[in-house]
């Protein structure tokens, strides 16, 4: 079944640019494209969409915003941003708004396929350098008070900390060497343990109370 997708993008060159790009793509199909999020729920709603790819930075709402308001009503619907920032309050305003995952615009070209199929999966896909801001943050060199750590195990933090840096099962089990299903049992301990229920949950929870 093809992955259906709405897009958010105010620059007209590079809406029409990704909108090329999908519509050439096997398996995808474009709903619309917008150069704004005014009607967000209005259009949301009646199109749904499996992903919407959102730009950050546009006028009248921004995409936070968009994702904040999308967040009220359809929890489901996978959200990528696409963006020119990699500073990492923009990062972790989204991923806390709700979003999915987070793209560079200069690396979209490359990666905006694999980062679709990824958050299908239920992954998170993000450009490396916005990961390693995001691991930085999880680990600050400079000491922070730690909130409660919900009796996740040393392994389960390690896996927690990758998981939120964007890596997919199959890196995290290269990374620990273990299989995908061990990668995944451990998943879902924190998932239990953290009372969450999906990969964002887990990933805006570990960011605002300095889990791991």
């Amino acid at each position: 079944m093809a992955i259906s997708i709405a897009l958010y993008e105010d620059n007209a060159s590079l809406r029409d640019s990704l909108s090329g790009l999908l519509r050439g793509a096997e398996g995808i199909v474009l709903l619309a494209a917008f150069p704004d999020a005014t009607k967000i729920e209005e259009q949301i709603k009646e199109l749904t969409p499996d992903v919407i790819l959102m730009d950050i930075d546009m006028p009248k709402v921004t995409g936070i915003e968009a994702v904040k308001k999308i967040r009220t009503f359809d929890y489901t619907v996978q959200i990528i941003m696409i963006t020119v920032f990699d500073d990492s309050r923009h990062v972790l305003d989204s991923i806390i708004a709700g979003a999915n995952g987070y793209l560079l615009k200069r690396e979209i070209s490359d990666r905006l396929m694999d980062a679709v199929q990824q958050v299908m999966n239920n992954e998170a896909p993000m450009s490396a350098g916005l990961a390693k801001m995001v691991i930085d943050y999880i680990h600050p060199k400079s000491s922070k008070t730690a909130g409660s750590n919900y009796g996740l195990s040393d392994r389960e933090k390690e896996i927690l900390a990758s998981f939120s840096s964007g890596n997919s099962y199959k890196l995290i089990a290269a990374q620990y060497d273990i299989s995908i299903n061990t990668v995944r049992t451990h998943i879902k301990s924190i998932y239990e343990k953290l009372q969450v229920h999906s990969q964002t949950e887990a990933i805006s929870k570990a960011l605002r109370e300095k889990i791991v």
